[in-house]
């Protein structure tokens, strides 16, 4: 989810990318059918690999928004390299070490399936029966939900919608509450797409693999997990949120616009991006996948998840990516190791604020992890990428590392003029991208959900493909066998002093035209600009700072009956039919519409949000009070001008808490981060009471500022 300059990038999952990496080829290790063990220097002293990796870390706490790092390489079970470093390093303020944790994110999924393959192997479970054979009170309104199975799970092709993330991202709260609800929401929802048919990132599958375990083990997954991974390996400083974490042994976290230390990030899904750990305690997690290990689960279900799952459905034509599902793995196939004829494992996690990554060298017994506090996971990736490149040379394994990779400088070719058919508007993941055509051949590519955003030039060159100007990425259009059109970019991204990445995915399909009756057309008129309000995150929830958690009923002209990529199909609801495999297709839940006591609600998954019309000026006068009613929703108050400058202080109940946001919708004020509970109230802003039924506050108004300076 984060930004490098590219369309391909802006719209990956939240994730930024990393310089020129390369050498021989894996073969010319064997000589003679030796073993490529047989040929490895175990005494190396790695110090080229040692000074490189702290360089790039310190980097990317320089240059990267970073605000910590910490890295591991393992070599053959045993950990040689080991830092940590931090904005405050050597200060002593916000020192990190090896022991320090950090949320590893979507990096969990790798335990769960472990977790998983070792019900297999006790004949528990079978990859290929049914889950309603498993968890028995599974149920959705689609009836193909009956077809799933755990490896649809474990390689994101179950055709579930996405994420039922609402209340997972808490400060210091291990509420279960989104792992308790998965069931029901997901009884109310449809698929996207038979079972099996393509694998599209999905966090639902995995809390849904996460109860699996829970059912068939008889235990909780944390105590599962404990039992069968982290106490045999002794990872001694990996947890979840079920165990005690101390917020002094976790990595210090800060966002951007809010200062300040803020508490530490509780990921309540566990299964889908729970753990904390440390990069040590990930190289020793390695070690399953190397064959330095095969208590846990054997070297046979260790090779059965890094198989090529992303083939078993629709999925682009082979092309150098970093993402290439495995079982629980984003990719078990990953450039830049590909140019090597090294096979490399990785998978990588973001949280809201941790970010972490995990890259393994199953034939080499080696492997890098790299956790961050800010940063991204990609970010993260191509340091570990580069610590196993530099290991590889230092070794003597790989001879040179090869250059940067490009599409190359595009020649331009006579385009057939059937090619114009394809411009038109395409759709993904929360996203409008419009590609237009010239009959000169020149594609032009735009996010139209994202005004200021630069379009980007591509020239075609031959076989149907459009090449940007600098090399950088590739563009084509494939009509697949389902029929759809996609648009598929394939992308190479160098960031300065750490590293190159690719990847390559169909980025959105093309959206077909559709009408609507004129009463259900006048229904969406009503709502355009409205702004709606979320009422069921909880009071500790992260939301609350990274945005004002608000959707805003918005279309655009060039996709009538469109919201965004969804399909208005009548006046109360929109659903996305998009079928994209990788990432772009991924949480695609439908936008259902309901009015109750006079109020219009929008649910979204299990997200809950009010229309604007409930938000109400808070009381003018010196006291006031606020209750959280029977329906535990959370109140929202706008600020009259009158208001605007004057101290608000909350007498703030230990069930709830409270939020300000300016009128730009950024958070000035969150009681359950700042302890505070006065603020000065900015013009145009809104305020957000949270917490559980019946909880009460306390608000006075004073018209003076927190300094006592009288206005």
């Amino acid at each position: 989810m984060k930004r490098q300059g590219r369309i391909t990038l802006l719209i990956m999952l939240a994730i930024s990318l990393l310089m020129p990496i390369g050498g021989v080829t894996a073969q010319s290790v064997r000589e003679d059918g030796d073993s490529k063990e047989s040929k490895l220097n175990l005494n190396q002293d790695y110090k080229v690999t040692t000074e490189a990796a702290s360089k790039k870390a310190q980097l990317l706490v320089e240059s990267y928004n970073t605000n910590s790092v910490q890295y591991a390489l393992i070599d053959q079970g045993k950990i040689v390299i080991s830092g940590a470093v931090s904005k405050d390093s050597g200060k002593g303020k916000d020192e990190v070490s090896a022991s320090t944790l950090y949320s590893i994110g979507s990096t969990s999924k790798v335990f769960t399936a472990v977790a998983v393959m070792k019900l297999v192997e006790e004949g528990k479970v079978d990859l290929d029966t049914p889950v309603v054979n498993y968890i028995k009170d599974f149920k959705m309104k689609d009836s193909r939900y009956k077809q799933i199975t755990p490896r649809m799970l474990l390689n994101h092709s179950s055709g579930l919608q996405g994420g039922a993330l609402g209340n997972a991202f808490m400060f210091e709260d291990p509420d279960t509450y989104a792992h308790d609800q998965l069931l029901a929401q997901l009884a109310e929802q449809n698929l996207k797409s038979d079972p099996g048919a393509f694998s599209v990132y999905c966090n639902d599958g995995f809390t849904l693999a996460e109860i699996l375990v829970e059912r068939v083990s008889g235990l909780s997954f944390t105590d599962y997990i404990h039992n069968i991974i982290t106490k045999p390996l002794d990872m001694k400083y990996t947890r979840t949120p079920q165990d005690k974490v101390e917020p002094s042994q976790a990595a210090p976290l800060y966002y951007p616009s809010y200062p300040g230390q803020l508490p530490n990030e509780t990921v309540n899904l566990i299964g889908s991006g729970g753990i904390y750990s440390t990069a040590e305690d990930l190289a020793k997690f390695s070690q399953i996948f190397t064959g330095q290990v095969d208590t846990v689960i054997s070297k046979k279900s260790a090779e059965a998840m890094q198989q090529e799952e992303y083939k078993r459905g629709m999925w682009p034509k082979e092309a150098d990516t970093a993402i290439s599902f495995g079982l629980g793995w984003d990719t078990v196939n990953m450039f830049p190791f590909s140019e090597y004829g090294i096979q490399a494992l990785s998978k990588g996690g973001d949280t809201i604020l941790y970010h972490a990554s995990l890259v393994v060298l199953p034939e080499y017994n080696m492997a890098a992890a790299v956790l961050s506090s800010g940063g991204t996971s990609i970010t993260d990736q191509v340091l570990a990428n580069e610590i196993l490149l530099s290991a590889l040379q230092e070794k003597g394994i790989i001879t040179e590392l090869k250059p940067e990779k490009s599409h190359g400088i595009p020649v331009e070719k006579i385009m057939p003029k059937e090619v114009v058919a394809y411009a038109g508007i395409y759709g993904m993941t929360n996203g409008l991208i419009k590609a237009d055509i010239t009959e000169e051949g020149e594609l032009t590519v735009s996010v139209l959900n994202i005004p200021n955003y630069p379009p980007e030039k591509f020239i075609y060159t031959a076989g149907g493909s459009f090449v940007k100007e600098d090399g950088s990425a590739k563009a084509s259009f494939v009509r697949e066998q389902n029929g759809r059109i996609y648009l598929w970019l394939r992308e190479y991204t160098a960031l300065p002093g750490l590293g190159q990445t690719a990847l390559s995915q169909y980025t959105a399909e093309k959206l077909e035209a559709h009408s609507l009756p004129t009463e259900v057309q006048a229904a969406w008129k009503k709502r355009e600009g409205k702004k709606y309000f979320a009422v069921n995150e909880k009071y500790s929830s992260v939301m609350y700072l990274v945005m004002m958690p608000v959707q805003t009923v918005v279309t655009l002209p060039e996709a009538p009956n469109y919201l965004l990529n969804r399909k208005m199909i009548d006046a109360d609801k929109a659903v996305s039919e998009l079928q994209i495999p990788v990432i772009n297709g991924r949480d695609t839940m439908d936008y259902n519409f309901y009015n109750q006591n006079g109020l219009e609600y929008l649910d979204i998954g299990g997200k809950l949000y009010v229309r604007e019309e409930a938000v109400k000026p808070i009381y003018k006068g010196t006291r006031s009070y606020l209750t959280i009613q029977e329906n535990g929703h959370a109140r929202w108050l706008s600020i009259p001008d009158a208001l605007a400058g004057k101290t608000m202080k909350v007498q703030v109940p230990a069930n709830g808490s409270f939020a300000v946001y300016n009128e730009h919708g950024v958070c000035v004020h969150f009681e359950r981060v700042s302890g505070s509970n006065d603020v000065d109230l900015p013009r145009n802003g809104v305020i957000v009471f949270a917490g559980d039924q019946g909880a009460k506050f306390q608000i006075d108004l004073q018209s003076y500022t927190k300094n006592n300076q009288r206005r």
